[in-house]
């Protein structure tokens, strides 16, 4: 074969390579946070959902966050940290990440995806670009009727100091599921006391930079839990909620004060098609690759 054939071949597959090499590097990093009880790097749960991602999307650059110096204080974090706090040590994490200055998909399992939402609100840059809501409670939570695996003993603790004073002061900053415990028959005591779910959710006035920081999301996925015996009200994955006054009557988001009056963007989001809202069998969290894959897989790539 003549030498300018040779190398007319030769950088082809140079620029083959070089578009395939490209078309790695260009994946979008994923950002995950867990729920409650849950560590970022636990094999069965955090760590398997890195992997299959890796293993589905090469070269993508996954980061499961750990709110803590190592998997213990990250599990109690979950628990005991003030949500604010965590939510500024994360935006601070991503913002000295140099795989993430180009924008990046977020997922956030149970808690982590009303934490994420927050994160979105509130740190623009790095740029989140689509946020998945793996079972996240968006209007909060009124009961805990069944709490995750070995985190039983803490639950029933848990369940004792909201009956006792969620909206108290020392509750509110020192236990994470009081922070975004939404009671119906105290709306007014909600509103006023708690310092993270009623900031982020615009229930004591309109905050425009949180408003215009969430509309830049690409898509908004909300997956609810079809059969969740954890989540009280299941609606909440959807962010929906109780009608107020009342425990027993729920209403969907669009048809809540927060869509209709469009204080926090939902119902502009929901008109240009950003709003996505995923139903799967199952109890809460429970869900098979098969599903991961088809349905979820296609918002990271």
């Amino acid at each position: 074969m003549c030498p300018v054939k040779m190398a007319a071949i030769r950088a082809a597959v140079l620029v083959l390579l070089g578009l395939c090499l490209g078309g790695a590097a260009a994946a979008i990093p994923l950002v995950i946070w867990h729920g409650m009880g849950d560590s970022c790097c636990n094999p069965q749960s955090m760590g398997y959902i890195k992997k299959i991602v890796e293993n589905k999307i090469p070269g993508i650059y996954v980061l499961s966050l750990k709110i803590g110096s190592n998997l213990i204080q990250d599990m109690e974090n979950s628990f005991f940290m003030n949500v604010n706090d965590q939510v500024r040590e994360v935006c601070s994490q991503l913002a000295k990440d140099p795989h993430l200055k180009g924008g990046y998909n977020a997922m956030g399992f149970s808690q982590g995806g009303q934490f994420l939402r927050a994160v979105a609100q509130r740190c623009p840059s790095p740029p989140m670009l689509n946020l998945i809501s793996v079972g996240g409670q968006h209007q909060g939570v009124y009961g805990f009727p069944r709490c995750p695996g070995e985190s039983s003993h803490i639950c029933d603790w848990i369940r004792k100091t909201l009956d006792l004073g969620a909206y108290t002061q020392a509750v509110q900053e020192h236990l994470v599921q009081a922070e975004y415990w939404h009671d119906p028959l105290k709306e007014e005591d909600y509103r006023k006391n708690s310092i993270f779910l009623a900031d982020i959710n615009q229930e004591r006035g309109i905050n425009e930079t949180y408003k215009k920081n969430l509309m830049a999301l690409k898509k908004f996925v909300m997956v609810k839990f079809l059969n969740d015996t954890m989540v009280d009200p299941p609606i909440s994955e959807w962010f929906g909620f109780y009608k107020s006054g009342q425990a027993k009557e729920t209403i969907p988001l669009k048809e809540s004060s927060l869509y209709l009056e469009d204080r926090l963007g939902l119902q502009e989001m929901d008109k240009a098609g950003k709003l996505v809202f995923l139903g799967v069998n199952g109890d809460h969290l429970h869900f098979s690759e098969e599903w991961f894959y088809s349905t979820i897989l296609p918002f990271l790539q």
